[in-house]
């Protein structure tokens, strides 16, 4: 501390206190502790300010019973400043110590908000974000008590959800508020182990229990959801999906039945607009309509498709290379003949199936299952990225279509998130890319909301990340996906972000719209038949075992064999 802070604060606090009787109750110690400057404004500036700590009063603080007085002044601890007849909040950023003092610490802290203060007991009440008032340098600091966090992290009356506890409190719940965090989008971070998978499906079971006619749709690459939500959801993979092919517009067509690249590619598109275009209006549906284009979601018989192509390719003159019809007829040939994509190119999905399609996947009704699970862990690899992209887009033509209704807003919810929105450097061009980010960008105006769940953020398209307005980080092994989480988290969340590579299992920092002020949570325990299929194996009791490897992989290489 500096001189001039050391000789403010010593007027103010008077002697030194260690000399108290040892007698005196633990209460006694936390209200002295919590009435008791911990330091001195030293600087001011628009976000944030430099102060300085004494070393003894923060080791005074450390043996107190109330847990937030006993990490008082240290990083991504929250301190209080006083201001006239108000309190001001701020975070913790870092410490260094001051080279011209022994007792002292130099810190940086950041605004969070300010309240007013309680009469009788001096709290903090009436708590509200940002600041219009500052302190001036010489102001005193004081530690933030459980019981002032209490009424910074009380619900304000919104609609929301408890997912666990306020570190380092041991009984302040922390909620988020439902309405917020949806309606501006949110993102889950955390790497591989940290207990994403299981937070996220906590994070949706509480949802679904606030909103039990709500309207969820999942994305989930590896299968891992299906046992979380098998009593409250609606589980749709390969065997039960029953997606049509025509509901595909032609950006989509071009993606699984066209092989070429360069400028044949763009020959053989130019000919599958045509054929695509002509086989959906034969359909009876399209006659009725009138003007149809090749991007309408119009039923058409494969069949059609086909002896169109045919009939194209018989009309060349011998000068005109027949080569992107073959291309086009061989591609289409080899998915009807490949039982894995029956799922989607199935004869018997040729009806007019939408009304219903929609209704199962976006749960309308819901008849007490508002959240579906969409498993596309046995979906053909070169065309997962065509499947989520056309549920991902049928939400939001749903939603643009749906604008003069009472609106029924939906959150998409998408596992692995850097797979299907990767930045440009990983960036491969495909639709699901495309209709990701403009639903980032702007599916709140239509009633769609966005949960994206990475283990890798910084592999995620560039400006995605900063449309999420609440994020929800746990560790971040990783430099650079730590630097992209801080470029993308607002400025007042500085001081826990820097705490990110030490996050335990089961923690997060939460920051953004769906908080009060950035907070640091610990996870409330899942119950066992609500966690997703998502735990490592034990190597060592694995391998302890034998015994039935032969018939293990006889029913292994049969499934195989039988992936259809």
């Amino acid at each position: 501390m500096t001189d001039h802070g050391r000789q403010d604060f010593e007027r103010f606090t008077g002697p030194n206190s260690a000399g108290a009787e040892e007698g005196a109750s633990a209460h006694a110690i936390s209200q002295d502790n919590a009435r008791l400057p911990i330091g001195v404004v030293l600087e001011i500036s628009g976000s944030g300010s430099q102060i300085a700590l004494d070393l003894q009063r923060l080791n005074d603080c450390m043996k107190d019973a109330d847990p937030s007085i006993a990490l008082a002044g240290q990083v991504g601890s929250q301190i209080k400043i006083r201001v006239g007849d108000a309190w001001l909040l701020a975070n913790v950023r870092d410490q260094r110590k001051d080279r011209r003092s022994d007792g002292g610490i130099i810190a940086h802290i950041d605004f969070l908000g300010e309240g007013g203060e309680e009469k009788l007991t001096g709290r903090i009440n009436g708590f509200k974000r940002g600041v219009t008032r500052y302190p001036i340098p010489g102001a005193m600091i004081y530690p933030a008590t459980t019981r002032d966090l209490e009424q910074i992290y009380a619900s304000d009356g919104r609609a929301s959800i408890t997912i666990g506890k306020v570190f380092p409190t041991k009984d302040i719940r922390a909620g988020l508020y439902i309405d917020a965090m949806l309606g501006k989008h949110f993102a889950l971070l955390g790497s591989t182990g940290t207990g994403k998978s299981t937070s996220a499906a906590l994070i949706l079971h509480r949802i679904c229990e606030a909103a039990p006619k709500g309207h969820i749709v999942m994305i989930d690459p590896h299968g891992e959801y299906s046992a979380a939500f098998r009593t409250t959801g609606q589980i749709l993979d390969v065997s039960n999906l029953q997606m049509p092919y025509w509901l595909m517009n032609y950006e989509e067509h071009c993606e699984v039945l066209l092989s070429s690249s360069g400028n044949e590619r763009q020959v053989d598109a130019d000919i599958l607009a045509k054929v695509l275009l002509a086989a959906r209006s034969k359909s009876r549906l399209a006659q009725t309509m009138g003007k149809i284009t090749v991007d309408s979601p119009i039923p058409y018989l494969l069949s059609d498709f086909s002896n169109i192509l045919q009939d194209e390719m018989g009309k060349l003159d011998k000068a005109t290379s027949s080569a992107p019809y073959m291309r086009i007829k061989q591609k289409l040939d080899e998915i009807k003949a490949d039982p894995r994509y029956q799922f989607m190119f199935s004869g018997m999905l040729v009806g007019d199936t939408m009304v219903d399609f929609i209704g199962k996947i976006f749960r309308m009704p819901g008849h007490g299952r508002p959240i579906s699970i969409i498993d596309v862990s046995g979906v053909p690899s070169d065309i997962t990225s065509t499947v989520v992209a056309v549920l991902s887009r049928l939400v939001f033509d749903f939603a643009i279509w749906s604008r003069d209704e009472k609106t029924r807003p939906v959150l998409l919810v998408c596992e692995e998130a850097h797979r299907y929105v990767p930045n440009e450097k990983n960036a491969d061009g495909s639709s699901v890319g495309k209709i990701l980010s403009r639903i980032a960008k702007e599916g709140r105006k239509y009633g769609i909301s966005l949960g994206l769940i990475t283990q890798r953020p910084s592999d995620l398209a560039e400006g995605v990340l900063s449309q999420c307005g609440t994020i929800i980080a746990m560790r971040l092994n990783n430099d650079r996906d730590q630097a992209f989480v801080r470029a993308a988290m607002p400025e007042g969340a500085r001081g826990f972000l820097d705490s990110i590579p030490a996050l335990r299992n089961r923690e997060c920092i939460i920051c953004g719209e769906g908080v009060a002020i950035p907070i640091r949570v610990t996870f409330d325990n899942l119950e066992e038949h609500k966690r997703p299929a998502s735990e490592d194996p034990s190597f060592v009791e694995l391998w302890s075992k034998d015994g039935g490897e032969e018939e293990l992989v006889e029913r292994v290489v049969m499934r195989w064999r039988s992936q259809g």
